[in-house]
């Protein structure tokens, strides 16, 4: 068997999960994505393997590691997804980069008593509002 042909496939294979990786807003697209970018190391893994004629096959044993490798990565990648969804009601990724927390500084600037500003009133009233949220879901939890 020729070489090519399972390392072309290969590649058109991690192209298209790069693209997924990089174009799609889905967390569970991306984790799909990713799934076929490590289908496609494996394909090019044992097609090496075969086309070497090693005789410890180690080209198979290494794509059985990465095989376990994505079983773990997809169990807590869909774990933390799902953990979000529920948090947030979307897995949009675009949606995501407000869950870091910020320091009580970063968000009310020193020397700012006063709240002349209603943005910034509605801001801390939002803030206090999610606090408030978060806590009853704490405690309706426990």
């Amino acid at each position: 068997m020729h070489l090519a042909y399972p390392a072309v496939l290969s590649a058109l294979l991690f192209c298209t999960g790069l693209y997924g990786v990089l174009a799609r807003r889905n967390a569970i697209l991306v984790l799909m994505s990713v799934e076929l970018m490590l289908n496609a190391v494996n394909l090019n893994l044992v097609a090496f393997d075969v086309w070497l004629r090693d005789t410890l096959h180690s080209g198979q044993a290494l794509t059985l590691f990465t095989i376990a490798i994505a079983a773990a990565e997809i169990g807590i990648g869909l774990a933390i997804v799902l953990a979000v969804y529920r948090n947030r009601g979307t897995s949009d990724i675009d949606r995501l980069r407000d869950t870091a927390e910020t320091d009580a500084a970063e968000t009310v600037p020193a020397g700012d008593d006063e709240d002349d500003d209603p943005e910034s009133a509605a801001r801390t009233e939002d803030q206090a509002t999610a606090a408030a949220g978060k806590a009853k879901k704490a405690e309706a939890t426990a």
